[in-house]
């Protein structure tokens, strides 16, 4: 530990160490006793992720206090025992806790975390022993087991946001502030940390990227916390085909073809309800007069989600908008045009043109205009 406490002597490692320090535990305080938001007044946040967040901030500041302990005042004279229990802390403690952390943006269903514990028990084990023996043997399994587990650990949360985005194009008309790629970034940064420390050590230039990248962490979750929508889960109230209703595949088809499309355009195309905002799927079926295992098999049938079939008649919406108004020679903006269209957010509108259209706003107004 001879290099570490030599950069703890370095004055600008310092201030920043104890920045990334303070910056926790003033995030930690404001999310665990603040009410409402700062960033979104209108977002209301998952609760749940909130509490995770909040933990994880007091750990990442308990941690940097205790390395600071072991380092320079070296509660603990052993040097194996020191070091080992630092390891300890951040491997079996704030690691699983920032896993449970990003599983807990994905709000489609609670999604089991045993197995991240299961995964954890190598890692004592090997701590223990190295402890027990007084040696440094073990420390390069260790590092390659972490970042085997890093990798599995991406792999498989890259799949459950896809599961997720596929969720929510299922069940929610609007996806603004429900999306969670962002968390993404959340798990590259982690991740980015994790294999620094697994290959530079004590590295000096590995020591300030670390700090550097925990204040980014900061940051980013904090932004996350606070501007993702919570959203209700729908998952237990989906029941089977035949429950709801005992006949065959043939008939099914039949009712959901004949009868879903013939509702649809009466009590959604008709009525321009494709305009409210934060449809929800199990709203929209009420409102409908159908339930959504039926809508869910109308929309598999027609090769689209929810969300696709709400955005394509709000982009059709558009068009008629835009031909009335240059018909009329009124004086108008692609923005207004879309808002009025029920998007929210104009670069989702574009997105959703540009899907529909096969071009982008641009080039399809020029192209009329020609």
């Amino acid at each position: 530990m001879y290099e570490e406490q030599q950069l703890y002597n370095d004055l600008l490692y310092v201030m920043l160490y104890g920045g990334v320090t303070f910056l926790s535990v003033v995030a930690c305080i404001y999310l665990q006793f603040r009410r409402g938001n700062a960033f979104a007044p209108e977002i209301t946040p998952p609760l749940r992720l909130r509490r995770w967040v909040v933990l994880f901030f007091a750990l990442m500041a308990v941690g940097h206090v205790w390395w600071l302990l072991l380092t320079i005042y070296q509660v603990i004279s052993d040097p194996y025992i020191a070091f080992y229990v630092g390891v300890g802390l951040d491997s079996l403690v704030l690691l699983p806790v920032m896993m449970v952390m990003l599983l807990a943006m994905l709000q489609d269903r609670r999604r089991p975390t045993w197995h991240i514990a299961v995964m954890m028990i190598p890692v004592f084990v090997i701590i223990v022993v190295s402890i027990s023996f007084r040696t440094y043997v073990l420390l390069p399994w260790l590092k390659a087991y972490f970042l085997l587990f890093g990798i599995a650990f991406v792999i498989a949360m890259l799949y459950a946001v896809r599961q997720y985005s596929r969720w929510l194009r299922e069940n929610y008309a609007d996806l603004e502030h429900k999306e969670v790629w962002q968390s993404l970034v959340a798990i590259i940064v982690c991740m980015l940390i994790l294999d620094f420390y697994i290959i530079s050590g004590n590295d000096s230039f590995f020591a300030y990227f670390v700090q550097v990248n925990d204040i980014v962490l900061i940051c980013l979750l904090l932004w996350r916390v606070e501007t993702l929508q919570t959203l209700d889960d729908t998952s237990s109230q989906v029941t089977s085909y035949e429950e709801l209703a005992p006949m065959s595949a043939m008939a099914l088809s039949t009712v959901i073809t004949s009868n879903i499309g013939l509702l649809l355009e009466q009590r959604c195309e008709a009525t321009h309800l494709y305009l409210r905002h934060d449809i929800r799927l199990d709203d929209f079926c009420k409102i409908i007069g159908t339930n959504r295992n039926y809508l869910n098999q109308y929309f598999t049938q027609q090769q689209m989600t929810f969300n696709t079939y709400i955005n394509n008649l709000r982009i059709e919406h558009f068009v008629r908008l835009y031909r009335e108004a240059v018909a009329a020679k009124r004086s108008f903006t692609a923005q207004q045009l879309a808002q009025e269209s029920g998007f929210r957010s104009y670069s989702t509108f574009s997105s959703a043109f540009k899907q529909r259209m096969k071009q982008t706003v641009t080039s399809w107004m020029r192209d009329l205009n020609e």
